[in-house]
């Protein structure tokens, strides 16, 4: 082999690994939708750039998206994905007040992108729309957001002796790290915050999708 396509040899393998490694890190089809594991990697989602840890309400922090999808393995879509698209709804009480979901979560107009995970409107309805199968989670809903969440924190708002916080899924509390919880199809999320007197008396655990939803 001569000097010259043993070189070759090496750019081109070069190039292939750099495009297998782009293509794990940022979960990008790789024209197949047999179903992966898609792992939560944000431990602390408090260090995420521009990460809102005040009082609700809060609204899509746009600015700083695309280094929260990046540190959370997500892709930036130029439109939605059809491999997967199911939707949920988020019910959202802190200290005995209903919270607005906001519309646009995850969706960058100016830039012309969106993530695999966002909102069109405010009604709490969860759009999954991905070009590939994967478990998506709760945690990275708020990641995309832009909300401080943990099991013991929601923006401002961080567990105490007399306020908890509790996540419910379809009604049922669930009692595992709620930053793992993945979303699934008509799925309905009810997070709450405060005092037990604070609590809504009657956890939600359906919702009217729209046609199509």
């Amino acid at each position: 082999m001569s000097k010259k396509s043993s070189w070759g040899w090496w750019v081109g393998g070069g190039l292939v690994v750099l495009a297998l490694w782009w293509v794990y890190a940022h979960r990008v089809p790789v024209g197949s939708s047999t179903p992966v594991t898609t792992p939560v990697t944000v431990t602390d989602p408090t260090t995420l750039p521009g990460i809102q840890t005040g009082t609700a309400p809060w609204g899509p922090e746009i600015a700083n998206l695309a280094l929260r999808l990046r540190a959370d393995g997500l892709p930036e879509l130029t439109m939605e994905g059809q491999v997967l698209h199911i939707h949920q709804h988020l019910n959202l009480f802190i200290k005995g007040q209903s919270v607005t979901v906001p519309s646009h979560i995850g969706i960058n107009e100016a830039a012309g992108w969106l993530s695999s995970i966002h909102t069109h409107d405010t009604r709490g309805v969860i759009h999954v729309e991905s070009p590939y199968m994967a478990t998506f989670t709760l945690g990275e809903l708020f990641d995309v957001w832009g909300v401080a969440f943990t099991a013991s924190r929601i923006g401002g708002y961080e567990s105490t002796a007399t306020s908890s916080l509790k996540v419910y899924a379809n009604g049922t509390l669930y009692t595992g790290d709620p930053r793992l919880l993945e979303l699934a199809a008509h799925q309905v999320i009810t997070i709450v915050y405060g005092t037990e007197g604070e609590a809504p008396k009657v956890i939600p655990s359906s919702y009217e999708f729209a046609p199509g939803e």
